[in-house]
């Protein structure tokens, strides 16, 4: 198998995805690739992913290189950090079997990930998950004394201009399937009107969707300036000690921004911010809940979102995965019941309109005439 196309490279598949297109190739660096950075992949169609590391190093089951195999885009894997320092944007890639060869040049050879191949990865990967789960409980209760301060007051949550007191908050974050996850629950957004939280990147979506933030909280290092510029109000998830690199882009754009120095993650701030401003409910989309969705965002524990669903539990409704709920395919009984109910209008109205009923008289006629009857 050949595969030609352009070379598109970065160490962040986050950041690569916002200029890669079906004709390239995407070049990572990305061990235990997670499911929502396949599914950035995906949505772009390259004729291939060639990863450095290793899509699934067993440390647990990540989903991401199966999806991106059963999407049809074959996945070079553990091709070595050769690919990252030898080739370059828009040079011209030949995938030759599992050999890569760049400008007429070999680089390296990787390994055509089949989809048995990652089954067996993934089986061996389950089997070590009890070992990964002591660790990942030991981290999070070691770490969550040390960050028990961030419910209990140390952390003053800034003055905000976004009325949230008595309203319900919408806290949608980029987590696997959120953008389906928002779709399902499109009525309660457009009925309820809640004040809407996009963290970081969630804030396009929310505006490829049709929504506008009217907040958007985090470090600012996924959200495009385009979101940055719709008029919703800028918290900035600086550190603990205040530094907040997100601050400069924001400033740099001339905007204003609120600045939230905080442990945990921008999601846990976010959540914090709707509780603290008197949210009357809490519904969240996209969030960050167990253990695989922290591994694979690279943290060995869960700390602050720990602490944070123990403070904000009482109000906070969790939307994650809700499009999985139900889906059932219509079968043929409901179609035929449809069917039916789309029907009976136009019999009501063929049996009171006179002009339809000569109409069919006339039809039934010539059919017979037809037809010597």
């Amino acid at each position: 198998m050949d595969i030609k196309g352009k070379a598109k490279v970065d160490k962040r598949t986050k950041n690569l995805v916002k200029r890669l297109c079906s004709h390239d190739i995407a070049v990572i660096d990305h061990a235990d690739l997670d499911e929502l950075a396949a599914e950035a992949l995906i949505l772009c169609r390259p004729k291939a992913v060639i990863n450095a590391s290793s899509s699934i190093t067993g440390r647990y089951p990540n989903a991401g290189p199966l999806n991106l195999i059963r999407a049809g885009v074959p996945l070079l894997d553990a091709a070595g950090p050769s690919v990252m320092s030898d080739i370059h944007d828009g040079d011209e890639l030949l995938v030759s079997g599992e050999e890569i060869i760049c400008q007429g040049r070999w680089i390296a050879r990787g390994s055509l990930l089949t989809e048995s191949a990652v089954q067996e990865k993934m089986s061996a990967a389950k089997r070590n998950v009890k070992k990964e789960l002591a660790s990942f409980v030991n981290n999070t209760l070691e770490y969550a004394r040390r960050e028990q301060g961030l419910i209990l007051g140390d952390y003053p949550v800034p003055r905000l201009q976004t009325k949230i007191r008595r309203q319900q908050a919408l806290v949608v974050v980029r987590g696997a399937g959120f953008q389906e996850d928002i779709l399902a629950v499109k009525s309660y957004i457009d009925e309820v009107k809640p004040v809407m939280i996009g963290v970081d990147g969630a804030a396009d979506a929310l505006m490829e969707l049709g929504y506008k933030p009217d907040l958007i909280v985090g470090d600012m290092d996924s959200v495009s300036d385009r979101a940055l510029m719709s008029g919703a109000e800028i918290v900035v998830h600086a550190y603990p000690d205040g530094r907040a690199p997100g601050l400069e882009r924001v400033e740099q754009l001339d905007l204003r921004a609120v600045v939230f120095p905080a442990p945990g993650t921008s999601e846990d701030i976010a959540l914090l911010l709707a509780y603290d401003k008197g949210a009357e409910l809490i519904v969240a989309v996209g969030t960050h809940t167990n253990m695989i969705d922290f591994l694979e965002k690279d943290r060995s524990g869960m700390a602050s979102t720990f602490l944070v669903r123990l403070k904000v539990g009482s109000i906070l409704v969790d939307a994650k995965g809700v499009s999985k709920l139900y889906r059932q395919r219509l079968g043929m009984k409901y179609l035929a019941q449809i069917f039916l109910a789309a029907l009976l209008p136009l019999l009501v109205i063929v049996i009171v309109s006179p002009t339809i009923k000569s109409f069919l008289k006339l039809f039934l006629m010539q059919l017979k005439l037809i037809l010597h009857i």
